[in-house]
Formats: structure tokens, sequence, C-alpha cells
């Protein structure tokens, strides 16, 4: 074995980057050969998808290059897709050849949870990724081509999202607003166009603050939106969904915005999981292999009622920074911190210039949780890119 640790860091998300720009910032020459691997040259900003989804803003500002974000002197950056994970060797596998480690990150993201509903797989789409999005707005806007050459299609205008979770409301709000501009591009009747949010649990934004709920729904309501709460989806066909109380809703567009699960590949490496995420401990690693850490949509971490936190950006970024340091002292033979996670708030947004939010013990709705939603988005552009980032990306 080499004599400098070797770090491997699978996966450019939240988690993954910060824990990379971490390193970079606090580690000396020659203290460690840290490798970051990612399937493409490029992290994007998971919380800002929802808007080149519905086609509100264009998919290039949600993505930054990675060679921006790393210094090549302290990390290398390979990019390929990752095929497995042999713990016990110490070893990753790649598309195109194989990493070897003394410690790992896992940051590689979660995969839809489709909690068994038969068809969602198959004929739902996702906002998962640049690529995803891309083919959604695409796709939308697509079905007002159509629907001017077949105009009995009811169906190509009727617009299915279910789960009412941060993803589906902010897409919903988003899709609302762009869909009187795509009336007015393709001569087509507002009235026709039906937009359904799909929810199983008996509110929107389960565990929000009920009284910003409401507000959210009426705003969206407003818009058009047809909430449908307490309804489970029980099948997903080409033609639309079924839902409960065996209403179909005939829809050529289906988007499941309703729940993640951890990384197939954790299963498939032995780890110990629950919905494809390992429950790590409280310096973040794996329970079974302490040179193994856990971030983001792969890990567990759970609260004081002993339930666990809902995977957010936020909870990923707090992660990517205590893996680092607890990499750093590994290393250097001192002193690990104990993970907390510590909630700066929460703002969802509407659609323009509304949203609603908690920051601090402040509730905030409107055109100030919209400016907040900003700040918190300007925000984490400086924390990856300092300044420069954020007079190339930021909206001001």
């Amino acid at each position: 074995m080499s004599r400098i640790p070797r770090i491997v860091i699978l996966g450019a998300g939240y988690g993954g980057i910060l824990t990379a720009i971490r390193l970079q910032k606090e580690l000396n020459y020659n203290e460690a050969d840290v490798t970051l691997v990612n399937k493409h040259d490029y992290h994007y900003i998971t919380t800002h998808l929802h808007m080149p989804a519905a086609g509100t803003d264009n998919p290039e500002n949600a993505r930054v290059n990675i060679l921006k974000l790393i210094d090549e002197f302290k990390v290398d950056f390979v990019k390929s897709t990752v095929t497995q994970i042999r713990p016990h060797e110490k070893k990753v596998i790649l598309e195109d050849g194989t990493l070897s480690y003394d410690y790992l990150v896992i940051g590689l993201g979660g995969e839809p949870e489709t909690f068994g509903i038969p068809g969602l797989k198959e004929y739902a789409m996702n906002i998962r990724s640049i690529n995803s999005v891309r083919f959604i707005r695409e796709h939308i806007e697509y079905q007002f081509a159509k629907f001017k050459r077949e105009p009995e299609r009811k169906d190509y205008l009727t617009f299915v999202v279910g789960g009412a979770g941060f993803t589906g409301i902010e897409f919903i709000g988003e899709l609302a607003d762009r869909v009187p501009e795509l009336c007015k591009e393709f001569d087509v009747d507002p009235s026709l166009v039906k937009i359904y949010n799909i929810e199983a649990a008996p509110t929107a934004l389960p565990g929000f603050d009920p009284e910003l709920v409401e507000y959210g729904m009426k705003v969206l309501q407003d818009k058009g939106v047809i909430f449908k709460i307490g309804t489970a989806i029980k099948e997903c066909t080409p033609e639309g969904v079924l839902i409960a109380g065996d209403e179909f809703i005939k829809s050529a567009t289906v988007v499941w915005t309703g729940g993640i699960r951890g990384n197939h590949m954790l299963d498939d490496a032995g780890f110990e999981t629950m919905r494809g995420r390992i429950k790590v401990d409280d310096y973040l690693r794996s329970p079974q292999f302490d040179n193994i850490y856990v971030v983001g949509d792969c890990s567990i971490v759970m609260n004081d009622e002993g339930r666990p936190y809902p995977p957010t950006a936020q909870i990923a970024m707090q992660q990517g920074e205590a893996v680092a340091h607890n990499l750093i002292a590994s290393i250097r033979g001192s002193q690990m911190k104990t993970f907390k996670f510590s909630n700066k708030g929460t703002v969802a947004s509407l659609g323009k210039g509304q949203a609603i939010g908690i920051v601090g013990s402040r509730k905030l709705k409107g055109n100030v949780a919209a400016l907040m939603k900003k700040v918190v988005d300007i925000r984490y552009l400086y924390i990856i890119g300092g300044i420069p980032l954020v007079i190339r990306k930021g909206r001001f």
C-alpha cells in the first residue's frame, strides 16, 4: 500500500462535491491521493431541475463544470460510470477500469422509489438529471404540437404529477406558469389544459407547516392545478393513471416525483440497507466498514425522535463537510466529529415570484419567500464556486 492514503469519492452530487472541495482546501500537498468519480463532467443543482423540466429556464443554468470547482493538483477527476463496489477488496469497478482505495465516500445519488406501483417505472418520467429534464420539457412541448393535429385527443393536454413533496409542488408551480405561454405559442385554448397533482398522503408537503401548505395549495389552485390529496396512484399505463376509487385519468404525460430510494449498487455490494440506503454511524460511516463514508440519498441519518431526516440538498452539503473533516482527522490521527444536522430552514417555490418557507421560527410566503429561495441558491453557488460562480450563474 502507498504510504499516502487513497481517498475515492463516488458521485459529484451535493455530498460528494462538498467533500472534494473541503478536502482540497484543508489537505496539504501529498497528504492524501484524492479521486472524484462522476459519470458526467458536470455537477448539477438538483433543487433547480424543476424549472428546466417545465421549460421556464435553460438546463445549462442548473449545471456547473466540475473542473471549474476542483483543483486538479489536489483532486483527480475521473469521468466514468461506477458498475460495482467491492468493500472487502477495497476496490471500485468502473466501466473502463478499477480503482483501489483506503477510504471510500459513497455519494452516488438515489433512484426513483415506485413503491411497487405497476407501470410507474416503465411509463412515468422522473426529474432526476439534466438529460431527464430536457426530455420532459421537449415531451411537454410536443404534446401541444400533437394536439393541434389531433384536437380530439384531450389527453395530450392533461398532465399528471405524482407526489406532492417539494419536487412535485415546485414542478407544478413552474408548469402552471409555462402553460399560458405554450397555449399562446401553439394557439391552444387554456381551458383545455389540465394539471393534476396526486398525493397518497393526507396532505401536500407532508410534515411541512399546515398554514403554509394551505397558502401554497391556494396559489397553485388559482393557477389551475387540480389536487387529489389522500389519493394513491394504483397503476400507471401508457394511456394514463388509475387512482384510488378506480378513477382513470387519461394523460399522455405522467411525471413521478413521489419518492427516492438509495442506489441499487449498495444492495449489490452486500451493505445492510433500508430501501437501498445505509443507516450511517455518528461519523457518517457504514456500520460494517469504518473506512467507508456515505452521504446524500444513499445515507440514512436519524433525528432525535428516531426518524430519518428527509434526504435534502441541505443535509447532503453538511454531510460532505463533516466527512471531509473526519477523513482528515483519520489521516492525521486527530479527533473526529459526530454529525449533527443543523436545519437552516426550508423554502419551496410555487412558480414565478411565489414561495413558502420556514427560516428559523419565521414563516415566509409570497415574494419574501421567493427572495429567500434566491438567497439560498446564491449561497450554495458561493460555497462551491465563490464569487466567480455567483456572477456566472446567480440570477439576481
